[in-house]
């Protein structure tokens, strides 16, 4: 007898040898059959669901849950246009915190609506002496008072309070971690905005350090929600690759860093896992810190790299040779020069075939570096709501030439690259439907076309969020696709992506999300 019948469906399972279906089978979390393998058998629940699209669910390969639970329960500034608005909201989150010295955390922070940087002078004004932290939207810069200030060592750069990247990490370390519980707590809500947009699996992107841990134990909060019965997606975590450090392994071994234990990719289980080493090489466009090989429009400066190219290589070519799948973080084409070629030398030094080495963002991607991509066999995990939403700005800053090699999406289908869809939620919006909506449509929120010869088919997008997702993840062997034996992982929505008109696939709705076979919002109350 079959747990659940999903029948008078539109399934389309992603699979070439089966690619719809109308009745789906589930028993124990897995998928079973595919029509008349499953019409004729008993099932405890029927569920008939009236012709609605069922696909895979959809995978996010580069998200942030703990800073996006963090986040939505943080005083926020967005999308104050005035500087004296920001100091109202800043002001009276200070007022909320009683005790003397205390940190005082404001999120939305992001002076292209303001039109300059605030200063530290400026929120010394509204701190009441508290330590006043303004985060930047882009998660690569922050802004904080003089109270804050004072406790730096005296080599960290600063511009009036503005932090940038590994200036940004200095302030973050002054302060104690977040417990495993508040940890677990922002994990949970940041998962049911997942649930709620059909995401059933993602992988968090670097914990335990690097720009954006939270924790030097925030494994352990992933394990409390698992062991509490709380987590209620499949998560793949990424660890941070400045944890990795020297240790005495056997000189056969050939690991010159590791983390304890020798752990890395692949160990945990289908709900929680260990997956690449997160490896940041430059910033972001938001911020200006992407590192570029020619200025940014309109400025004189290339943007920055999160330490010397050579520490850079060394590391990556350490984390390939302790036998880690590598998630290198490179935004602008310089850092992915330096990706491409530390990638190079670490796969002369240690063949890995099948290593699924990724290039998280691949933001802009010069033509040049197209075939060395599909050479190394290297994933392209970017986020298309980046253009949707900051497509304006990031096309203005980068001048006609570059826009077009910005997040690119026929390129690299067209030079066999695997191309991944992603969100890096909080930084925006991490709905997949959107996100696809453009890679189809390349058109940013206010309609301006960027980069139209990227675009691709509604297929290829929805691959890129199934198959693709899963192949990244190294999940392609029980998830990505519909198919028996696979987990009954699945999204249902209104309509078919593949028949409406592209304008209208953001809009289309989420009716449910099924994780392990089961409805996610009636698995939230049991």
């Amino acid at each position: 007898m079959l747990c659940t019948r999903l029948t008078n469906a539109y399934v389309l399972t992603m699979d070439p040898d089966h690619p719809v279906a109308h009745d789906l089978g589930i028993w124990r979390g897995r998928i079973v059959g595919l029509d008349d393998a499953v019409t004729s058998l008993p099932a405890r629940e029927v569920i008939d669901l009236q012709g609605a699209t069922v696909l895979p669910g959809f995978i996010d390969s580069h998200v942030h849950l703990a800073w996006t639970g963090l986040k939505a329960s943080t005083p926020s500034v967005a999308p104050c246009r005035r500087v004296e608005d920001v100091l109202a909201v800043v002001r009276e989150a200070v007022a909320r915190r009683s005790t003397p010295g205390a940190w005082v955390d404001v999120a939305g922070y992001d002076q292209r609506a303001l039109g300059r940087h605030l200063t530290a002078a400026e929120l010394d004004r509204v701190s009441d002496g508290r330590k006043v932290f303004l985060m930047h939207d882009s998660g690569h810069a922050c802004v904080v008072n003089s109270a804050v200030l004072e406790l730096l060592p005296a080599d960290v750069p600063h511009q009036d309070g503005f932090l940038a990247e590994s200036a940004m990490t200095a302030a973050r370390r002054l302060r104690l971690p977040y417990s495993q519980a508040e940890l677990a707590d922002a994990i949970e809500r940041a998962a049911g905005m997942c649930l709620a947009e059909g995401v059933t699996a993602c992988a968090e992107a670097g914990i335990g350090g690097g720009l954006l841990g939270h924790s030097p134990v925030e494994l352990g909060a992933y394990q409390l929600l698992r062991d509490q019965g709380r987590l209620s997606l499949r998560v793949q975590l990424m660890a941070a690759g400045d944890i990795l450090r020297p240790l005495p392994a056997h000189r056969d071994d050939g690991i010159p860093r590791s983390l304890d234990l020798g752990l890395r990719t692949g160990f945990g289980d289908d709900w929680l896992s260990v997956g690449a080493l997160k490896i940041y090489t430059d910033g972001g466009m938001m911020a200006r810190t992407a590192a570029l090989t020619s200025p940014y429009e309109g400025m004189t400066h290339t943007g920055q790299l999160q330490q010397d190219p050579e520490a850079l290589a060394d590391l990556i070519v350490d984390g390939h040779l302790a036998g880690w799948q590598l998630a290198v973080h490179a935004i602008g084409d310089r850092a992915a020069d330096i990706a491409l070629d530390a990638l190079e030398r670490a796969q002369r030094l240690r063949r890995r075939p099948d290593a699924r080495h990724r290039i998280e963002h691949a933001g802009l991607i010069r033509p040049d570096q197209l075939p060395r991509f599909a050479r190394l066999g290297l994933s392209a995990v970017i986020q298309p709501n980046f253009l949707r939403y900051f497509g304006d700005d990031y096309a203005a800053i980068m001048g006609e030439e570059r826009a077009a090699w910005m997040y690119r999406g026929r390129a690299f289908l067209d030079h066999g690259v695997t191309l991944v869809g992603s969100s890096d939620r909080p930084v925006t919006d991490g709905s997949p439907l959107r996100a696809i909506q453009f890679m189809v449509e390349r058109a940013s929120t206010s309609g301006q076309i960027i980069g139209p010869e990227e675009g691709i088919t509604v297929d290829e997008a929805l691959r890129a969020y199934t198959v693709a997702g899963a192949y990244a993840s190294r999940w392609n062997d029980s998830a990505g696709t519909l198919t028996p034996g696979k987990r009954a992982d699945l999204v249902v929505l209104a309509d078919d992506p593949r028949r409406v008109d592209p304008s209208r696939i953001g809009d289309i709705e989420v009716l449910a999300t099924f994780v392990d076979g089961r409805d996610a919002k009636e698995a939230h109350k049991l």
